[in-house]
């Protein structure tokens, strides 16, 4: 048998984030879009001839996108939502739907199952299905123009359903109406000379299949009767699918995640779920993680798989997206350096393993067999820790605690207060980067943070906020900042990732055992506490998330590296006690995108989870106020695990889903402080007063008022300073607005 390679998808960002830097171009007016379209297309080849010089069989096409794939797929058949319709589709269009503009809110932000990367939801409502201009087909012949080998790369008719929202019609009646679409885009492919046409169905691996199943029969069984099966492949990823009924649907191949699937996938095939006849496309280099492969269990498992197809193609667990795009411009430690693999390298190791099984070739194997057995071998592993020490239950009761930190901190009725960050200006980027890079002294550095906090703390003096924040100026992302402090942690230089739109990320490695060494945090926000007599937040990332958004250790539990982080935060948060700090936010907004795609991991991951919280925040004394803050999730199926961390105070981000969250607070009684997001801090458009009044009193209609505070969604790092000045002061304008009608109807 010839082994062939095949790929489901590649970072668009770039090496150096060139993606995110022409978008942010285009939208401050810096180049034309004419520019932008050259720019794009310029990376978009480079992303492709790299893939090709990879010696793939064959490349995605459709994974490149101006923004986020669905948004993509929304656009191709006219899914727009009704307050941007009747509207030329284009880039503007796209852009506007994405991040809002000053008349219309954005569309909602969720994560892609179970991963750090965020998709921008699709909304049904009064809708006129139809293929636009045909995008993906364009991409197609482009590649086709550089002689690429390349598939195209579409979502599925049931996994773009299933994560939309709105409009009448049913689930099933959502589907058919995309079908003739579906068929007339899938056949101009075909047309267009595509061999195959891969069609992601991530939502097969999910619990709720099942109860689609009929629907997902009826598709495929659509596309066979048009003559399009044969040139289908059911793309699967990030869990184990019920292979039987994939098995059931017509097409030419299947493809499995062999990595994310409990071995579950694996078993199935050898069960006898796998007709010989279908290609199978197997997912067996993680396209989650940036480990270096065991090539010895990977050649293995290529061997069993062989024993159960005619045809076996060898690709990523999914798509590259949620890697870095390369290893060649980093300046690493060569002992923890040939451990990794971004991108560009997991495409070496699957044309390793072809060479091996195709020419005997095991040059490029023997290689990368040395290289793993090596890093495997060091002793990164050396630190011992007590964790039955350390508290993980507040000392007293809520109702205990509220009344102490009442008495300490005085604070109105309403509270008001922002999530953590403020913009990070092109200056403050440029002072930092040039302090990294030593071309500032430390002096000089800390200079500039002061009078920054400084003047950021005048400014929520003047807007007449509650409780303040230093501003966050010294950091560079909520997780990496960490990492670059704490033992155990690999900060790389250019290991980007996206995590929705232009926003890129560059999560920390754990490559050791993670400990607390010194205080991280504590300097700039005594320093912001000494200028004002309103209470500062310390702010601190929780260890669930600094977990989640980092590349993971898979050498030892999850549960372990996580409560090492949570004893690391712990030592931070009772560092930040000790200085006089009086409320502490340990950020939790990653709480929900770790949680296991299938329900029977669940209770185990959120026991883990909320155990982690506690025994990071548990040890500080009553008067002593824990916050924490989540976002863009759905809380409905966690509501309880987030009552369970205990914390005084937390907020959510309610913004986008307008309102929808307020669902979740009817079957539960929840008697801890809360904020819940007024205003969207991902668009530039500035809230109005009766937008963020009718926000509170919806809050108010589930939430004791005794116990809710009121705060924009996120942070606000990304925005503009006039946009937040604007925002923030129309915030504290309502809110005094319903403080005074309160003590009116009082008197």
């Amino acid at each position: 048998m010839t082994i062939q390679t095949s790929n489901l998808g590649f970072p668009r960002l770039g090496r150096k984030r060139e993606w995110k830097k022409t978008i942010e171009n285009y939208w401050s007016g810096q180049i034309s879009q004419k520019e932008l379209t050259e720019q794009l297309e310029a990376l978009h080849k480079e992303n492709l001839l790299l893939q090709k010089h990879a010696h793939l069989d064959s490349v995605p096409v459709g994974d490149f996108s101006l923004y986020d794939h669905i948004l993509d797929t929304s656009l191709l058949f006219n899914i727009i939502p009704e307050r941007f319709q009747d509207r030329d589709v284009d880039v503007d269009l796209l852009f506007d739907i994405a991040r809002g503009n000053k008349e219309h809110v954005a569309s909602a932000l969720i994560k892609w199952f179970n991963t750090n990367y965020h998709y921008i939801v699709p909304e049904w409502d009064n809708v006129e299905p139809k293929v636009n201009d045909n995008i993906l087909l364009e991409r197609f012949n482009f590649a086709k123009s550089l002689n690429v080998p390349a598939h195209p790369v579409i979502v599925g008719p049931v996994t773009f359903v299933k994560l939309s929202k709105g409009g009448n019609q049913s689930f099933e009646e959502k589907v058919e109406t995309l079908l003739p679409l579906y068929k007339e885009v899938l056949q101009s492919l075909v047309d267009a000379g595509a061999s195959y046409i891969q069609i992601d169905e991530p939502v097969l691996v999910t619990d709720e299949s099942q109860n689609f199943e009929a629907i997902t029969k009826k598709a495929y069984d659509y596309f066979e009767e048009a003559g399009l099966s044969q040139y289908l492949v059911i793309q699967t990823y990030f869990e184990r699918v019920d292979l039987k009924f994939l098995n059931t649907l017509p097409a030419k191949g299947y493809g499995l995640d062999f990595v994310h699937d409990h071995g579950h996938n694996l078993q199935q095939i050898q069960d006898g779920h796998l007709n010989k006849d279908k290609a199978l496309y197997a997912g067996i280099i993680d396209g989650r993680n940036v480990w270096a492969a065991d090539i010895e269990a990977k050649k293995e498992l290529i061997e069993t798989l062989q024993s159960y197809t005619d045809e076996l193609v060898i690709q990523p667990s999914s798509s590259l997206l949620h890697v870095p795009v390369s290893l060649d411009d980093e300046s690493l430690d060569e002992s923890i350096a040939e451990g990794l693999s971004f991108a560009t390298e997991k495409l070496g190791e699957l044309n390793a393993l072809k060479r091996y099984f195709n020419e005997n070739d095991d040059t490029a194997y023997n290689e990368l067999k040395e290289r793993y057995h090596r890093f495997q071998n060091q002793a990164f592993k050396n630190v011992s820790y007590d964790f039955d020490s350390v508290r993980t239950s507040r000392q007293s009761d809520f109702s205990v605690r509220k009344e102490a930190q009442n008495n300490r901190l005085h604070l109105p009725d309403l509270p008001t207060t922002t999530i953590g960050s403020f913009p990070q200006s092109r200056e403050v980027r440029k002072y930092r980067a040039d302090w990294k890079n030593n071309r500032i002294s430390d002096e000089a550095y800390r200079e500039f943070l002061e009078h920054e906090i400084s003047r950021w703390i005048d400014i929520q003096e003047d807007i007449g906020l509650d409780v303040f924040v230093h501003g966050e100026f010294e950091r560079n992302d909520m997780v990496e900042f960490f990492g670059e402090k704490l033992q155990g942690f690999l900060v790389t230089k250019f290991g980007w990732v996206q995590s929705y739109g232009s926003r890129a990320v560059k999560p920390p490695i754990i490559y050791g055992d993670v400990k607390w060494t010194e205080p991280l945090t504590v300097e700039e926000t005594v320093y912001a506490q000494s200028l004002t007599d309103k209470p500062v937040k310390g702010m601190l990332t929780g260890p669930v998330t600094i977990l989640n958004w980092s590349f993971e250790r898979v050498d030892i539990p999850r549960e372990t590296v996580q409560d090492q982080i949570a004893l690391a935060i712990n030592e931070e948060a009772l560092a930040l006690e000790k200085a006089g700090i009086a409320i502490i936010q340990v950020d939790e907004p990653a709480l929900r995108e770790g949680l296991p795609l299938r329900s029977e991991f669940h209770e185990t991951y959120l026991q883990q989870a909320v155990y982690s919280f506690k025994l990071a925040t548990s040890s500080v004394a009553d008067e002593t106020q824990i916050h924490t803050h989540m976002c863009y999730s759905q809380f409905g199926q966690i509501i309880h695990a987030i009552h369970d961390l205990d914390a005084d105070v937390i907020s959510i981000e309610t913004s986008r889903s307008h309102g929808d969250l307020i669902k979740d607070f009817e079957d539960v009684t929840y008697d801890l402080g809360i904020g819940l997001g007024v205003y969207d801090i991902h668009s530039p458009r500035i809230p109005t007063e009766d937008e963020i009044t009718t926000a509170i009193n919806r809050g108010l209609q589930q939430i004791d008022r005794s116990l809710f505070w009121v705060n924009p969604d996120c942070g606000l790092k990304t925005r503009k300073e006039d946009e937040v000045v604007a925002a923030l002061t129309t915030l504290v304008s309502a809110v005094t607005k319903l403080r005074e009608d309160k003590d009116a109807q009082v008197s």
